[in-house]
């Protein structure tokens, strides 16, 4: 281990002066792409792109590595370098490819706390990266996504706290990094997004957004079905990509509960299958189930809620009050609805009590998925930035991501 560190470390300065060096010369060129969205593999960077190709951008997606969820990235890092034998070579040697390609095409980059294509798959180049892209003339908009900006030490929600380290132990190797990576990012970034609970852990922000989360409200679209039949169980979907943070157990013993007493509800668990699976089984259901722990909703909320579905989700009382100040949104506007551990039992009772009032409730859920998180939404939040960032669009987007 120590000789590959050696090795890397070697590799590393050799390659700092030649990127410097890409820099000054690519910040001369017109370049192709307006704004490019990367490294990791989040969907939501597919919808951000559309986003701002719908507003005259050009811009592309681009990837260290690929999800289950799905792998229409534009670029794909992930086939760069196959032929080598080394995948520690490799994962470094292709940081250092889509680190020339972001300093030679794009004039913006949309990443999060953890950098660019340096910030994962380097040694110590990584603090290098803001002044490489300063060097470059490329702007850098940070858009936080979970575990990139969460450090733990500063979250006031100790369940949250507690879940975290159930389902992901191993991030308490990362709390020193994830502190060093925000607080380079937030001196030298060019533009910060805050949102969601990532407020809990961030210094500084220069845009306040409910989330920067956005999506497809034409195809994640459904007509408003009809109340649930009585003659029928009322049908609840939870997709859990991590079950302790979500707060799985929680909503499986609630419907346990009220099945015992008699109560005509069902819970369907989806895990790790692909996006068009989720939307199709999203049509099959009633009610979303999104979590109890967070305190805040995330894209498979809007998912659901885009598709006409009422939402069983624990909404901070301070998180509300914060966006409610900040003029994001009006007191009673969120048409969620508010459970936690303790109180889920009773939400879904009711939800059953009443389920001939669940499809004026679907639609205003989707009312306020196309108000808030649309890509025309969305896209206008990032059309205020890029241009206040100095980058206006040229022209349509490369890429079919």
């Amino acid at each position: 281990m120590f000789i590959w560190a050696l090795i890397l470390s070697a590799v590393e300065m050799a390659a700092l002066p030649v990127l410097f060096v890409v820099a000054w010369v690519a910040r001369r060129r017109d370049k192709p792409i307006d704004v490019g969205l990367g490294p990791e593999p989040l969907i939501n960077n597919i919808y951000h792109k559309r986003a701002l190709v719908a507003r005259g951008y050009r811009a592309e997606t681009f990837v260290s590595s690929v999800s289950f969820i799905t792998g229409a990235f534009d670029v794909r890092a992930d086939r760069m370098l196959a032929w080598l034998p080394s995948i520690v070579l490799r994962a470094h040697l292709v940081s250092l490819l889509l680190a020339i390609r972001v300093l030679w095409r794009y004039r913006a980059i949309y990443i999060s706390f953890n950098g660019g294509p340096l910030g994962s798959g380097t040694l110590w180049l990584w603090r290098f990266e803001p002044k490489l892209l300063r060097a470059g003339g490329v702007r850098s908009l940070i858009l936080p996504y979970g575990s990139d900006v969460q450090d733990m030490q500063l979250s006031p929600n100790l369940h949250f706290k507690h879940a975290k380290s159930q389902d992901y132990p191993t991030d308490r190797r990362r709390i020193g990094t994830v502190k060093r990576q925000v607080r380079l990012w937030t001196r030298q970034a060019t533009h910060i997004i805050g949102g969601c609970e990532w407020v809990d852990y961030m210094g500084h922000w220069d845009t306040l957004m409910l989330a920067h989360f956005s999506i497809d409200t034409t195809w994640w679209s459904d007509d408003a079905p009809p109340a649930p039949a009585e003659d029928r169980p009322l049908r609840i979907l939870h997709a859990p990509n991590h079950r302790t943070i979500k707060g799985t157990r929680f909503f499986i013993e609630a419907v346990e509960q009220l099945r015992a007493e008699g109560c005509p509800v069902e819970l369907i668990l989806l895990e790790r299958v692909p996006n068009d699976r989720v939307r199709d089984t999203i049509r099959s259901a009633d009610v979303i189930a999104d979590q109890l722990i967070v305190g805040w909703y995330a894209m498979f909320a809007l998912e659901g809620m885009a598709m006409c579905k009422p939402v069983l989700c624990y909404l901070r009382p301070d998180l509300k009050a914060l966006y409610e100040r900040a003029g994001l949104i009006s007191p009673g506007e969120i048409p969620i609805v508010e459970c936690t551990p303790e109180t889920v039992k009773a939400a879904i009772r009711d939800l059953v009590e009443r389920r001939s009032e669940l499809p004026a409730l679907g639609r205003r859920s989707r009312e306020y998925a196309i108000r808030h998180h649309s890509l025309d939404a969305i896209g206008a939040v990032f059309d205020r930035i890029n241009r206040k960032m100095g980058v206006d669009p040229k022209g349509p987007a490369s890429g079919s991501a």
